[in-house]
């Protein structure tokens, strides 16, 4: 008979995934989940996947608090660590974009651990008010509070227009060439007038410390960045559930760039530059076949 964990495995990391916005983070934590369902008397167990969730759920919730602390001196913007997503079926790839994309990710940023989990177990997972009420130990009426107060604060920050697949796929291309080309007026032309870019380079590679606000100068922060490579190659790939740049250097991975639209223009750039960051991208999608597209400099 199958072990009803790894059945749930998969299950287990998207809510741990999405809670910590860390894939490395959240195997771990399946990996504790996994220690405590051996350590578990199954005679009490009435239902695995209730038993693995509360777990997950909770040792999320307590990495989530230790997190802050370390996330408010973190150096220079925090962005979420990328995960793979291109082998997952079509009609999945559609589903995951909305609740895995790095903008929704940074979004649950602005709630506290326990809300995270309130409306990603119930809008995400579906999970009745019920259970949810039992994982995370109050009563129905406040998780229904805890849930509308979520909702609130997810929905004023969302864009009112979310991109197609194709229009973020088309802009991706057309900023890329862009930036290999040295066009400036032509990379200004797909930036929002009040585009932002945050860059995430954890201290230990160079990036802006703050986020970098306008065309212009977004624009030439990302022609300044490519005249100093040599080697630079570009892989479009999907990270998240949506269109993302790999960036290469000699060879080497340097960053994963995604672009987030609005009304057919890029409203925000993050790039992923802390190479703890890359290991997951770089593990699972440098390897795959067929071969990545490349864009040479």
């Amino acid at each position: 008979m199958p072990d009803p964990f790894e059945e749930l495995r998969p299950h287990l990391f998207g809510i741990a995934y999405r809670m910590l916005g860390s894939a490395t983070d959240a195997e771990d934590l399946v990996q504790e989940a996994y220690l405590r369902w051996q350590q578990a008397d199954r005679d009490g167990v009435r239902s695995p996947r209730a038993f693995l969730t509360t777990t997950i759920t909770r040792l999320s919730i307590d990495h989530l608090r230790s997190a802050r602390v370390q996330r408010e001196t973190y150096p220079g913007p925090w962005l979420p660590e990328p995960l793979p997503t291109s082998t997952a079926p079509l009609e999945e790839r559609t589903a995951l974009q909305e609740t895995l994309s790095l903008a929704f990710l940074v979004l649950l940023e602005s709630l506290n651990p326990v809300e995270r989990a309130v409306f990603l177990l119930r809008d995400v997972f579906e999970y009745d008010y019920r259970e949810i009420a039992a994982i995370v130990e109050k009563s129905e009426a406040n998780c229904r509070q805890i849930l509308r107060r979520a909702r609130a604060q997810l929905e004023a920050r969302r864009p009112r227009f979310p991109a197609s697949r194709e229009q973020q796929r088309r802009l991706t291309l057309q900023f890329t060439h862009a930036c290999t080309a040295g066009d400036l007026a032509g990379l200004e032309a797909l930036l929002c007038q009040d585009v932002t870019l945050w860059s995430d380079g954890g201290g230990l590679v160079p990036a802006a410390r703050n986020p970098v606000y306008g065309r212009n100068r977004v624009a030439r922060f990302f022609l300044g960045i490519t005249r100093k490579a040599t080697a630079r190659t570009y892989h479009l790939v999907e990270a998240n559930g949506e269109p993302a740049l790999l960036v290469l250097d000699h060879g080497r991975l340097r960053s994963l760039i995604v672009l987030e639209l609005a009304e057919g223009l890029i409203q925000a750039v993050r790039l992923v530059a802390n190479p703890h960051k890359l290991q997951y991208v770089q593990q699972l999608t440098l390897n795959q076949e067929p071969p990545l597209t490349e864009v040479k400099a």
